[in-house]
């Protein structure tokens, strides 16, 4: 028989072993030890009567049931956590600070622009500004931790985080190099760019898929000589390798300046795409 009333600490303890992966890893989190976790989440499951977790290699996963619990503890959690948020706002001399996610994949420069809008007066804001992989960012989104999440691509989790995805445009994207190297791959570009040294993104960026489909349809090899995810280091890679990086075109004055790297040109229907990502709050930041 479920109880009439819910013991949020026995939640509290399964909701960060589903978040975390692990009891280690929660019991760590929690500062306590692994089998107190393991004693409050199966409390949990005698009240609710169903299993909650099941193992899964060194880990354990919610099983379908527990999925469902922990949907429900992610908002329950979210909006305790928009509530301290608010009452410790209370009668501060300065507004809560916009709290923004960046995808590690976004470049800085252009998260720079994005952010613009509200650090210039008269509608200066104080912002706090992190970057992180977009799973640990969505869910610090779903739990009100975050005020926004910006990526470069629609995530697949935020219909399951119940998150909104709002389109924020796209950009031309080009191809740059260090001066010398740019200058020789003009002439003849496209085709010039056949077997030209590359520094990418990982597999499975959206922009490195885009990048490959690109060159497949132009029916053209590139060399791969490194992979980086941090925009700043695959530029400073592409210095010191002597190789290209892919960018937005809208980049190219910061990208000369700060980086000594050159548009060696337009990539014809290769867009970088970016999205803004939020959550349903009962007080909106």
């Amino acid at each position: 028989m479920v109880p009439e009333w819910l013991n949020y600490h026995h939640l509290r303890y399964f909701h960060a072993v589903v978040r975390e992966g692990s009891l280690r890893r929660a019991s760590e989190l929690l500062h306590t030890s692994s089998p107190a976790i393991s004693t409050q989440v199966a409390q949990l499951e005698r009240a609710l009567g169903a299993p909650l977790l099941q193992k899964q290699g060194r880990g354990v996963v919610p099983t379908d049931f527990g999925r469902q619990v922990f949907a429900y503890a992610e908002q329950i959690f979210g909006l305790g956590a928009e509530m301290l948020a608010a009452v410790r706002g209370r009668g501060t001399l300065r507004a809560a600070p916009l709290r923004v996610g960046f995808g590690e994949a976004v470049p800085k420069e252009l998260a720079a622009q994005v952010l613009e809008p509200v650090l210039v007066p008269p509608a200066a804001q104080r912002v706090a500004v992190r970057e992180d992989e977009p799973e640990r960012l969505l869910a610090d989104l779903a739990l009100h931790r975050l005020d926004l999440v910006v990526l470069d691509d629609p995530p697949p989790a935020a219909r399951r985080l119940r998150l909104a995805t709002h389109a924020l445009g796209e950009v031309a994207i080009a191809a740059y190099a260090p001066a010398a190297l740019a200058k020789r791959l003009r002439r003849g570009f496209p085709k010039s760019l056949a077997g030209a040294r590359f520094v990418l993104p990982e597999s499975g960026n959206a922009l490195r898929a885009d990048f490959e489909r690109w060159l497949l349809a132009a029916g053209m090899r590139v060399e791969v000589v490194a992979e980086s995810e941090d925009s700043a280091l695959a530029k400073r890679l592409a210095v010191c390798a002597e190789a290209l990086v892919l960018a937005p075109q809208v980049l190219a004055k910061v990208l000369r300046r700060r980086y000594g790297l050159f548009v060696v040109g337009e990539l014809a229907g290769l867009q970088w795409r970016f999205v803004a990502c939020t959550a349903a709050r009962q007080v909106a930041n």
